[in-house]
Parts: C-alpha cells; sequence; structure tokens
C-alpha cells in the first residue's frame, strides 16, 4: 500500500466567540493515500467545511489550529505562510461550492486560469499558460471557443466544472472538494460525479469529498468518515460502514436516506449540538437512542475496524455503566 499523500492527527480548529471559543473541528484524525478519495458526511454544521479549509491553511485570522497535517511528507502547521501559500495550487487543490460566488463576474475565464497559473508557476510563459487551460477544461467538456467568456454566460453545472477545471490545470496531489454537487440537479450532479471519477482515473490525486449526501458517497467514494459536532465519529471502506453501520448516528444517517424502497421518512430527533458548549462525554448521547449512564461521563475512544466512538462497542462496562440514561422530560408547560 503506498504512503499517505495527507496525514492529519488529532487536527483541531476552533474560532473565537461572544460566547466562548467554537470548537469546528476538535480532535479528527484520518489518512488519505494517492488515487483514493476519502467522503466526508455529516449534517449541516458539524464542521465538515472546516476541516476542509483547516487543511488547506483558509481559516479566517484569530483562529486557533492545532495538532498535525503532514503533506507529501512536510509539516503544514508550522510551515512558513508564504511556503504553504505556494504549494496550495499547485500541491492542494480546492474546488468551492457555488462556483458563481468564487469566480469573478468581471474576469473572463481566460483571465481566471491566467491569474492562478502566472500565481503558482510562475515559469510557464503566457502560450504554456493557455495551453495548459484549455486543456483542463477541454477534459471537463468545455470547448475551446468559451475559453474567453465571462462566468454569467455559463450555466451552474458548467461554472463547477470550470471550478474543478480551475483546480485540475495545477495539476495538485491532494483535492478537497467541498460539496461540488450543492445547487445541481441530479443530472448535472451525476456528470460532475463521473467527471470526479475520470479525474481520479488519469491523475490519481487524493480527493476529500464533502458532502451531507450519503448517496454521493455511495457512488463516488472507497471510504467514508461520519463526522458529527466536530468529531469524526466512524471511518472505513465504505462497504463495509454502508452493510455493518456500528455508530449510532452512522445508523441514524442511513435510516434518513430516502431510496426506491422508502415508505415513509425518518430523522433523527433533536438538533446538532452548540459547539461553543457541545455535550459531555459522547456528543451524540443527548440524541442518542441507546444512551448508557457512561455516555455524558466521558468521550469513548475508537473502537474496531471502523474506529467508532461509541460506549456501546467497549465490552469491558460494568452492568450499572450500560444501564439506560434516564433523561428528564419536560413538558411544554414547564418550558413555558
Amino acid at each position: 500500500m503506498s504512503e499517505p499523500v495527507l496525514s492529519v492527527d488529532d487536527l483541531r480548529v476552533w474560532y473565537s466567540g461572544p460566547a466562548g471559543p467554537v470548537r469546528a473541528v476538535d480532535g479528527v484524525s484520518f489518512d488519505l493515500r494517492p488515487g483514493e478519495v476519502l467522503g466526508l458526511v455529516g449534517e449541516s454544521g458539524c464542521g465538515k467545511s472546516t476541516l476542509g479549509r483547516g487543511l488547506m491553511g483558509l481559516v479566517p485570522r484569530g483562529a486557533a489550529v492545532d495538532g498535525s497535517v503532514r503533506f507529501d511528507g512536510q509539516e503544514l502547521l508550522t510551515m512558513q505562510r508564504k511556503q504553504r501559500e505556494r504549494l496550495r495550487g499547485a500541491g492542494m487543490g480546492l474546488i468551492f461550492q457555488e462556483p458563481m460566488t468564487r469566480l469573478d463576474p468581471l474576469m473572463r475565464i481566460s483571465e481566471h486560469f491566467d491569474e492562478a497559473l502566472k500565481t503558482h508557476e510562475k515559469n510557464l510563459s503566457k502560450h504554456e499558460r493557455e495551453t495548459r487551460a484549455l486543456d483542463a477544461l477541454r477534459a471537463l467538456g468545455i470547448p475551446p471557443t468559451r475559453f474567453r467568456n465571462y462566468p454569467h454566460e455559463f450555466s451552474g453545472g458548467m461554472r463547477q466544472r470550470i471550478m474543478i477545471a480551475l483546480a485540475l490545470a495545477l495539476r495538485p496531489k491532494f483535492i478537497v472538494a467541498d460539496e461540488p454537487t450543492t445547487a445541481l440537479d441530479v443530472l448535472v450532479e451525476a456528470q460532475i460525479l463521473r467527471i470526479l471519477a475520470d479525474i481520479r482515473e488519469r491523475y490519481s490525486p487524493a480527493i476529500l469529498l464533502i458532502t451531507h449526501n450519503l448517496g454521493i458517497i455511495a457512488e463516488a467514494c472507497d471510504r467514508v468518515a461520519v463526522m458529527y459536532a466536530g468529531r469524526i465519529v466512524e471511518q472505513g471502506a465504505v462497504r463495509d460502514i454502508f452493510a455493518s453501520p456500528q455508530h449510532p448516528y452512522t445508523q441514524a444517517l442511513l435510516r434518513s436516506t430516502i431510496s426506491l424502497s422508502t415508505r415513509e421518512l425518518t430523522s433523527i430527533p433533536g438538533a446538532p449540538p452548540d459547539l461553543v458548549a457541545p455535550p459531555p462525554g459522547c456528543r451524540f448521547h443527548p440524541r442518542c437512542e441507546h444512551a448508557m449512564q457512561v455516555c455524558p461521563t466521558r468521550q469513548p475512544p475508537p473502537f474496531g475496524a471502523h474506529r467508532a466512538e461509541c460506549w456501546l462497542l467497549d465490552t469491558s462496562l460494568t452492568d450499572a455503566q450500560r444501564a439506560p440514561l434516564q433523561r428528564q422530560e419536560v413538558s411544554v408547560a414547564d418550558e413555558a
């Protein structure tokens, strides 16, 4: 097995806020190898996009970042800012969601490519930059006749292809695809997924695919990491996780997926916790139907091949620790 392109160990990204630090990413670890696609899935607000931007060094000023992120054998978190900026683009690429907000409406598509290539590969001539850009666009099915058009002259799906081509033109070893199919209809979504599969086949970059859609995970990814309240609570091969999920949150997400056999809609009760003051112990325990006495007392370590953070998998617990957690029932009248 090849060496990881990216190794993340105990990564934490905290934002300052009026009520205290927001623990957006709180102790995340995973490896990603060449040609591998890791799907990162979870509810909105669980820290997926912050994780992706933290890996790229694109967090806002004032955010605290701790842990270890090794890319191609180099520690990114201790690297000089300018050195890390040089790696970004040429070594690490980012495909944003909502491409219309990322493409400058006053710049032609040709100018976007010229600016990116001139910034990251200063030795290329103008002719070489144009050739590289046209090759990337052609690989995404965009004809050279559209090269000098403005962003507003393209559909949403075509603009997303342009964003992918911008990342590809720099030939990165690692790509963060942050919800690349958001706001696209299902036919265009399928086209984008086929394009990502083709990119993987041709260039073998390591890809972190951020999404909230388990169907996309099943179709496009080798492994999946399930994120909840700033932590990865379960990770493993897609086939294994879908066949036998170990964490109650993963099980609940899969039950909520709609398929042709769905007869009634299911949802996860409650809401994701406040990341300023997350619940003690297991962060999912206030919403978990299997919560036990031990759950609010300590953060569970990862268990088993799926590295699932759940006390249900600990065979050494006492009967008292395994006793169901008694929840305080609060009526509407009491709340009023």
